[in-house]
């Protein structure tokens, strides 16, 4: 078990369940390869705000902790990232991004409303049909992997 410091003095991780790539190697693989492909053609910066935003949502502490890492890398400043819960109430994020990341919250929280016409209309605006297709499987596939590491106890320690 891994431990983590905070002002209290040492927090273990939660231990983690199963090692998917290990047991479902195969399924573990095909989802590596689904990733990749839900990401061409996205703008990298904006792929990792979506992919940061859907595990916020979720409470996904491995995903958000890789992905604000891989956003940090390619330039992404901490603010916008701290601020995706009030993405509403700032200033900073484009339109285009305003629409991903709406499109983001109504396809996570999929049982909350579905996904409204006026939230579908604004990325449609925003992106051409490709780049629309590529941002619902980038979004439904962050969530799978959300899913699989909540279910598992993935922990950001356990990198």
């Amino acid at each position: 078990m891994t431990t983590n410091e905070t002002a209290g003095g040492p927090v273990p991780a939660p231990e983690q369940r199963l090692q998917m790539f290990k047991l479902a190697p195969d399924y573990y693989q095909a989802m590596i390869a689904v990733d990749r492909a839900s990401r061409q053609g996205l703008d990298p910066r904006l792929a990792h705000l979506v992919k940061v935003h859907a595990s916020m949502i979720n409470g996904c502490a491995f995903c958000i902790d890789m992905h604000s890492a891989d956003a940090n890398k390619l330039g992404e400043q901490d603010h916008r990232l701290l601020s995706l819960p009030a993405w509403r109430e700032t200033p900073w994020f484009t339109a285009r991004e305003r629409a991903a990341l709406a499109l983001t919250e109504s396809i996570t929280l999929v049982t909350q409303g579905h996904v409204p016409d006026a939230v579908y209309a604004e990325a449609a605006a925003q992106f051409d049909e490709t780049e629309l297709a590529q941002l619902i499987a980038l979004i439904a596939t962050i969530n799978v992997w959300n899913r699989l590491s909540i279910s598992t106890r993935m922990s950001p320690a356990a990198k």
